[in-house]
């Protein structure tokens, strides 16, 4: 009687689960851009390039969500990056992004491969949207901050009055110390045009002492106008590693037309200083796509070989160039699906 009873009240939850919706989302960038890069290295030429992602790197990605009932919904998104110049494929297949996760009255809780705390506010504080040449992703380069995270737990709340709160763990998944394991969080105000964030990273990556990265940004947007900046820094175990960058920026909107500057400051406390001015101009043809243009270049001391970053590109002098200072100009077209 036991067993009947089971199954009955089995059959009796069939239809809520014959309820529960489930959505995929296919979607992806496809940019790609002819370029002039100069490294401004002795004995290296000016080139000219055809590169993919000068504005957003092209990508193809997979979202989707399942209704699980209660207002708790299972969550999935995996993204891959592509090299539109050569059709090759990132060296990670979805390297970009690969979790599962819920989501509910509680947050959002995702378990994989998944974007950092600072991550998330260095992206909300730069006017170049972490494209064009001249962005702050310069600061995820050359092991100075974290951008994205591997074996990763990573929680986001759900807005009050504003406020939002990230964090996350990423184990190194080492057997002896260092761990390698980085614990990361971030908080995020928004309201109107305001918004305001702040991320702290400390890692395990040598004994001697753990990494902290710091984060600061704020933007405003009024009207035709958006104002942006940032404060980012890499404090890595060591005597005179720190580094810092600082970026101000500007955006124009009118009709179909956006004008972007950025101006860059970046410091390592050996004396290494670089100062970058960047320029774009993007116009709209439609909603899901743009044609779009970029300068930018960097200035270095005597002391420091900066590179200018674009959302997949980068022109950087060799470490041995002390003083060198690139420059990079690229027209391309971007289209969304």
């Amino acid at each position: 009687m036991q067993y009947k009873a089971l199954a009955a009240a089995l059959i009796t939850t069939l239809p809520l689960f014959a309820h529960a919706q489930t959505n995929v989302t296919i979607y992806g960038v496809m940019d790609a851009a002819i370029a002039v890069e100069d490294t401004d290295a002795p004995g290296e030429k000016r080139r000219t390039v055809i590169n993919s992602g000068n504005q957003s790197s092209s990508r193809i990605g997979f979202r989707g969500t399942e209704d699980l009932g209660n207002g708790l919904k299972a969550i999935f998104n995996i993204e891959a990056g592509v090299s539109l110049d050569t059709g090759a494929a990132d060296s990670a297949l979805f390297g970009r992004r690969s979790v599962v996760g819920l989501q509910g009255n509680f947050g959002q809780l995702t378990v994989g491969r998944e974007y950092s705390p600072i991550a998330s506010v260095a992206a909300a504080s730069d006017v170049f949207g972490q494209g064009f040449y001249g962005s702050n992703l310069s600061a995820f380069t050359s092991n100075r901050l974290t951008r994205r995270l591997s074996n990763s737990v990573n929680y986001k709340s759900n807005p009050i009055a504003g406020f939002s709160v990230l964090a996350a763990y990423s184990a190194g998944e080492r057997s002896a110390d260092p761990s390698g394991d980085l614990s990361g969080v971030a908080l995020e105000y928004k309201n109107g045009g305001l918004y305001l964030g702040a991320g702290y990273h400390q890692l395990e990556r040598l004994a001697s002492g753990d990494d902290k990265e710091y984060a600061f940004g704020a933007g405003y947007t009024f009207g035709a106008f958006d104002l942006k900046g940032n404060y980012l820094v890499a404090d890595q175990t060591g005597a005179n590693n720190k580094f810092e960058q600082i970026n101000v920026g500007g955006a124009y909107t009118t009709g179909p037309n956006k004008f972007f500057v950025n101006l860059q400051r970046n410091e390592i406390d050996n004396g290494a200083k670089g100062n970058l001015w960047a320029v774009a101009y993007s116009y709209a043809l439609s909603k899901r796509t743009n044609i779009y243009t970029t300068y930018g270049t960097m200035r270095n001391n005597e002391r420091g070989v900066f590179g200018i970053n674009s959302s997949s590109t980068n022109v950087t002098p060799p470490a041995a160039a002390l003083g060198a200072d690139p420059s990079a100009f690229t027209v391309g077209v971007r289209h969304s699906f």
